[in-house]
């Protein structure tokens, strides 16, 4: 079918405008979180967002206010995983991915890249995206939750207190590089 008719599209302009609008004002309601960097919950969430005001655009069957509900409960849900995971810890970990310590002291920490399923070649990008060529002039690189990768090199590293919730950033001694840099 290449056109059904007129008020099929004056349907999709005016519940299209106004679905736009209560998604909009849905995520102001709902925070910055919302909007931020995204984990994979986050990323989730989005997504059914997005779903969901196609599915109200194009789907006659679905009314503005079943849209707008739809769009009210998911950032009602993302609102409640987030105060749970500020709240509680250790819940934080079901809902989102720890960072992973992909490279200490320059040296490559096989088990981790074959854990997140990451190449040699993409951590010497990344390295190199920082301006850095030596790989022993970096500290450690690190695979956030939001699926980034942090390098922080031996200059950077000051007392490595932004590490601190990293497994395995143990493995890091206190030697002479650091007290000298």
């Amino acid at each position: 079918m290449w056109f059904d008719g007129w008020p099929q599209i004056l349907r999709i302009v005016l519940i299209g405008a106004a679905a736009y609008a209560a998604l909009v004002v849905c995520l102001r309601i709902s925070g910055k979180r919302t909007l931020a960097q995204l984990n994979v919950f986050d990323f989730i969430v989005t997504v059914a967002l997005g779903s969901t005001l196609a599915t109200v655009l194009l789907n006659t069957d679905v009314s503005w206010v079943e849209g707008v509900t739809a769009f009210g409960l998911l950032a009602g849900l993302q609102l409640l995983v987030a105060w749970v995971c500020s709240r509680w810890p250790r819940v934080r970990g079901f809902f989102t991915a720890e960072p992973a310590l992909l490279l200490a002291e320059g040296r490559i920490r096989h088990d981790a890249m074959r854990r997140n399923r990451l190449t040699e070649s993409e951590l010497r990008q990344a390295v190199r995206m920082q301006g850095t060529g030596d790989l022993s002039q970096v500290e450690a690189v690190v695979l956030e939750t939001n699926g980034k990768l942090s390098v922080i090199t031996s200059s950077k590293y000051g007392d490595g207190s932004a590490l601190k919730d990293i497994r395995g950033i143990e493995a890091l001694g206190d030697d002479d590089r650091r007290s000298s840099a």
